[in-house]
Order: C-alpha cells, then sequence, then structure tokens
C-alpha cells in the first residue's frame, strides 16, 4: 500500500508522541483495532462521510468507541482531530505509515507477502528467514491475498517489490512475444 504524505505526517507526529510517553506498542495496537473496526463497519464509514451528522455526533462516536475499546488518550485525542477536519478517510494510510515507522525504529522491517492461496506455515517461516537474511534486519511477515495472481508470490519492503508470480510472467512473456514480433528475423544469407 503507499502511503500519501498527509498519512505520514500524522503518523510521524502520533509517533513522536508515542515514543515520549513511552507508549508506542500500545498505541500501534489501538491503531490497529481501531482500523480493523473502520474497515468492517459501513455504518461508520456513513457517519464520517455524510456532512449531515455534525461534529458533535462525530465526536460523541469516537469518544464510545475509544472508552468501549480502552482506547489510548494520544489514539483518541487523533481521531477526535482527523474527525474535526473530516480527514477520516486517510486512517488508513495514517495507520499503515505509523506501522511502518514504529517497525523501523524498533530495528524490524515489514514484508508484504502477497499470494494467490493460502500457503503452508513452513512457507512463511522459510521465507521469514530469507528475507531476514537479505535485509539485515527483524522481518514481520504480513500476509495478504489477492487470486489474480493466479500463482506465485509478491513479497514488498517498503518501495522493493519481488514479484514471482505467474501473473507477472505472463506478462513479461507478453512483452518478449511483442517484441520479438516487431522486430525483423534475419533471414538466411
Amino acid at each position: 500500500m503507499t502511503v500519501g504524505i498527509l498519512g505520514k505526517r500524522y503518523a510521524s507526529a502520533l509517533l513522536q508522541l508515542a515514543i515520549e510517553s513511552n507508549a508506542v506498542e500500545r498505541i500501534g495496537r489501538d491503531l490497529s483495532d481501531f482500523a480493523a473496526t473502520w474497515k468492517q463497519s459501513r455504518e461508520l464509514h456513513a457517519v464520517f462521510e455524510n456532512p449531515e451528522f455534525g461534529i458533535e455526533v462525530r465526536r460523541t462516536i469516537i469518544r464510545d468507541i475509544a472508552s468501549q475499546a480502552g482506547m489510548n488518550a494520544l489514539v483518541k485525542n487523533m481521531l477526535l482531530l482527523l474527525s474535526d477536519r473530516r480527514r477520516m478517510r486517510y486512517i488508513l494510510d495514517i495507520v499503515d505509515a505509523y506501522q511502518t515507522m514504529a517497525e523501523e525504529r524498533s530495528g524490524r522491517v515489514r514484508a508484504d507477502v502477497i499470494t494467490a492461496t493460502d500457503l503452508p506455515e513452513s512457507y512463511f517461516a522459510e521465507l521469514e528467514k530469507t528475507l531476514q537474511s537479505i535485509v539485515g534486519k527483524q522481518v514481520r511477515i504480513v500476509r495478504k491475498k489477492d487470486p489474480e495472481l493466479i500463482g506465485g508470490v509478491v513479497t514488498r519492503i517498503g518501495d522493493q517489490v519481488f514479484d514471482g508470480s505467474i501473473r507477472n510472467r505472463l506478462i513479461e512473456l507478453k512483452d518478449e512475444l511483442s517484441n520479438n514480433a516487431l522486430t525483423p528475423s534475419a533471414g538466411p544469407e
């Protein structure tokens, strides 16, 4: 996932406050929990995207969610700020950027591993070891599925992508065939 500038700014500010409060991990968990709720709730999206719901209604909803979840005050305050500025649509970017920055700070990196189907645990354990030897840091694998890959695996660590998918190989073959068809072949002499 590509994180926008706005997401990075909010995440960076929140991470600095989390460091000062010695609550980096806790805030990361609270953000992840809220992001999961955000992804699953159409009603929540509807409230924050509809201008008919006023600022106090949105603030009350955030306070209720924060209270029920036992959310850290820094996360609650950031959510209130996002709501007040009508920027809740950026919450997933902010969560992603925060997790990435927190992992980098702790000497870890995240590897998004996208597969077409479920793979055995042994595959991911071996992949984790291999990636750690390549990047020289502890790697946390985040598994994702995309049936359009057909087969194979795409691994993304930061801006670096290792595309071993069948879909990518088919695209490469198509390009090769197109290039060869356009290049005149040398005839017999």
